[in-house]
């Protein structure tokens, strides 16, 4: 019997473990595609400032009222997921008055490029971004990230990430870029 228990502990440790170890190295890869040089929290939104090998935001270049944004297509989304967010973040940009240039190719004030990655478990499924502000010119002046998680969990991660998990995303992507828009240009 107590064979049976240690071997049943053993088991739940190793999985634990084994979870773990899975979500850092999902973590450690998303940064590592997405060029971050310093450590960016997770479940931050906002500035990952702080690392001083991070180089700082910098201020929006024209008024938040003229100010256009493209994104450019998501880095590690499936088509499917990647089509709902896009569609989430235009509804979210037009609710809080953020203009969104959706032509490709189209001239943009600002580009933003998304690095999305998802981790599940047993239990749920996280989706881990970063996106990244360039200007005209090609330089990033701005970078937030965050997380969002989703009770549902399947084989794979992307197919837990539910309907408001993304519309939380959105909305707290659109919010991110209106706070860097009012802070640099107020």
């Amino acid at each position: 019997m107590n064979e049976r228990r240690f071997l049943s502990t053993r088991r739940t440790a190793f999985k634990v473990f084994t979870n773990h170890r899975r979500h850092t190295a999902l973590f450690a890869g998303l940064l590592l595609v997405s060029g971050c040089a310093g450590s960016i929290p997770p479940g931050l939104v906002g500035d990952s400032g702080g690392s001083s090998d991070t180089p700082a935001p910098l201020a929006a270049t024209v008024p938040a009222s003229q100010a256009t944004f493209a994104f450019e297509p998501f880095n590690g989304v499936p088509g499917n997921t990647a089509d709902s967010l896009s569609n989430r973040l235009g509804n979210e940009a037009k609710r809080q008055g953020l203009t969104l240039v959706r032509r490709v190719g189209a001239p943009a004030t600002y580009r933003v490029k998304g690095h999305l990655s998802a981790a599940g478990d047993d239990s749920s499924s996280t989706v881990i971004y970063v996106f990244d502000v360039y200007d005209a010119n090609g330089r990033r002046v701005h970078r937030f990230s965050g997380q969002e998680t989703a009770s549902a969990t399947s084989g794979d991660p992307w197919t837990g990430i539910s309907g408001a998990a993304l519309d939380l995303l959105a909305e707290r992507t659109i919010l991110a870029l209106k706070s860097w828009l009012s802070g640099a240009s107020g």
